[in-house]
């Protein structure tokens, strides 16, 4: 069984910050792709960054120049970087692994969430 778990969620002020964790575990053979979403309630789920399985970097374009996605392979971690919240930033974040427990084989993982609240 793989699973992943975020950490690092909470309440900030406006122009605060704030770094997730998110740390897979379980039978992992590799990690193809990785990153976050948010979801804010009555929204869809909408990607907030990203590196992809040919290692691109993708970031929304509302949170360009103020979040930072970064990896820690040997940890098979990812992190965001969150820098000059602003209240729409307000959402649950989601990790989300793309893992081959064997060759072949390849699942979507997801995080239970973590809250990022952003007051003004």
């Amino acid at each position: 069984q793989v699973q992943v778990a975020e950490s690092g969620g909470g309440l900030v002020q406006a122009g605060g910050s704030l770094r997730l964790s998110c740390a897979a575990s379980g039978s992992i053979f590799s990690i193809n792709a990785m990153g976050w979403y948010r979801q804010d309630p009555g929204k869809e789920r909408e990607l907030v960054a990203r590196f992809t399985s040919t290692d691109k970097t993708i970031y929304a374009d509302s949170v360009k120049g103020r979040f930072t996605i970064s990896r820690d392979n040997a940890k098979s971690s990812v992190y965001l970087e969150m820098s000059n919240l602003k209240p729409e930033d307000t959402a649950v974040y989601y990790c989300n692994q793309n893992i081959s427990p064997r060759r072949g084989r390849y699942l979507e993982v997801w995080g239970q969430g973590t809250l990022v609240a952003v007051s003004s």
